[in-house]
């Protein structure tokens, strides 16, 4: 026991110091830097090209959505998810040690060129992300956090940030066990990690893109305004366009659907109108028991 606590403990520390040397020194391979540098990017790309323009540049919601940018990737690792996922991500192998199996790694891929290490991890680590986004939209208690991201009513760059935290556990414990089996490094994680984190401001963005044949390959901002929409076409109840980076999936298993120009549609879920529009309020609804009427 005193093993867990010690983990615990040192990973409040260790994040802590990570944070701070992740903010003083500017390198290629910071995420901090890499982080804000790739959503100015994009806002740029929203304000030199906008599609729907006659909505601010600092349209509703902005400002909460850039502090759920600041909480989902930073303050939410040092509250706890880092110290409790390094607890879990040893239990884990403690319960595997427990077989005689010191590592799961099943595939060992280091060998490959790191073009096709990078493309494994991205296609794996993304088909699995779909799954879980699916899940979200059809199971009733995990839409119940995913309405969070739902609640949006103007899409821009920073959208794509709101999410409740739960979304950050839910998508990382289905990830970790494939993903540990293929035995991937810290390098190949990072660059695969900012490549999404730049898709997912695309598709979120103020932006009339849909990259002409490969929006058949990648999702973009035509395709996943569409799931956003408030109004959902009856053959397709829990939604549509579930892609995070890729859009191949949603072609493949017949979720794609893109019946017009999305410019306009009203975003949000039905009931949205009574729904939080602040940060601590937003976190605690799915916690809060509905009451009947």
């Amino acid at each position: 026991m005193n093993k867990y606590v010690d983990i615990f403990l040192e990973s409040f520390s260790g994040y802590f110091n990570y944070l701070i040397n992740e903010i003083s020194n500017p390198s290629w391979t910071n995420y901090f830097y890499w982080l804000i540098g790739l959503s100015i990017l994009v806002w740029i790309f929203e304000i030199i090209l906008p599609w729907r323009k006659e909505q601010k540049i600092f349209r509703k919601g902005f400002w909460l959505d850039s502090f759920y940018i600041l909480f989902n990737f930073f303050l939410f690792s040092l509250v706890g998810y880092n110290a409790i996922s390094n607890i879990g991500v040893e239990l884990f192998n403690d319960f595997f040690g427990l077989f005689g199996l010191e590592n799961i790694i099943a595939f060992q891929v280091d060998q490959l060129p790191i073009w096709s290490q990078f493309l494994i991890l991205f296609v794996v680590a993304d088909f699995i992300q779909w799954n879980v986004h699916v899940l979200l939209h059809k199971i009733p208690w995990l839409w119940e956090f995913h309405k969070v991201h739902h609640s949006v009513k103007e899409m821009s760059f920073n959208a794509h940030f709101r999410f409740h935290f739960m979304e950050t556990v839910f998508y990382k414990t289905a990830q970790y066990i494939p993903i540990a089996m293929i035995g991937f490094g810290i390098q190949e994680f990072f660059v695969v990690h900012m490549f999404t984190v730049f898709v997912g401001h695309l598709n979120h963005a103020n932006l009339n893109w849909n990259y002409g044949p490969l929006k058949y390959l990648f999702n973009n901002p035509q395709m996943h305004i569409w799931h956003h929409s408030k109004e959902l076409p009856e053959h397709k109840p829990y939604g549509m366009n579930f892609g995070i980076s890729l859009s191949i999936w949603d072609y493949i298993f017949n979720t794609a659907y893109i019946p017009n120009n999305g410019r306009n549609i009203e975003l949000g879920f039905h009931g949205d109108e009574h729904y939080p529009d602040r940060f601590f309020s937003q976190a605690k609804a799915p916690f809060v028991k509905k009451k009947k009427n």
